[in-house]
């Protein structure tokens, strides 16, 4: 939509949109929901856990991007649980029936397997970053370079969203 309605045309805009969604967009959301998921998953509060995971579902603009989060959430927990066990990620999956928004599951097994959580955050929401440019490169057209070179200039984004999001303490 961003391409279609003219926001992202070129580099620039590009890092831009994304600085944008990072600070005060999904990122900051994606973020805070990351954030409070691992404390919660770290601390072994299960009821915690269990009301932000709920939340995280109905924090979506529309069904199919709630849709999309909780088959992301999903498959990575499912995959996660395979390669890399965990007794919590078993018991999440129990008890949620494996639908989890995407970051609260990243959180999840980032928490479980003793993942700090700022190094946790800020790989997620640069590969959330990473996404959104590759996405870019095909709908503008942009050049390999071209992401290469947003993804640098978002670096103190990405750093800025990580901690504002450990700084949030709850979603109340």
């Amino acid at each position: 939509t961003a391409v279609e309605e003219g926001l992202v045309k070129d580099r620039a805009s590009l890092v831009a949109w994304l600085d944008s969604i990072l600070r005060r967009g999904t990122g900051a959301v994606d973020g805070a929901l990351f954030a409070t998921a691992w404390r919660a998953a770290d601390a072994g509060d299960w009821p915690a856990f269990d009301a932000i995971a709920e939340r995280a579902a109905a924090w979506r603009g529309t069904s199919e991007m709630a849709l999309e989060s909780r088959q992301q959430g999903g498959s990575f927990l499912s995959i996660t649980r395979t390669a890399w066990p965990h007794a919590a990620l078993d018991d999440v999956h129990r008890r949620l029936g494996g639908e989890l928004a995407l970051p609260v599951a990243v959180a999840l097994a980032a928490a479980a397997h003793g993942i700090a959580l700022e190094h946790a955050l800020a790989g997620y929401l640069h590969a959330f970053s990473a996404n959104l440019i590759s996405a870019a490169l095909r709908a503008v057209p942009l050049g390999q370079s071209d992401g290469q070179m947003a993804l640098a200039a978002l670096e103190g984004a990405v750093h800025d969203a990580t901690s504002a999001a450990i700084a949030v303490e709850s979603l109340d």
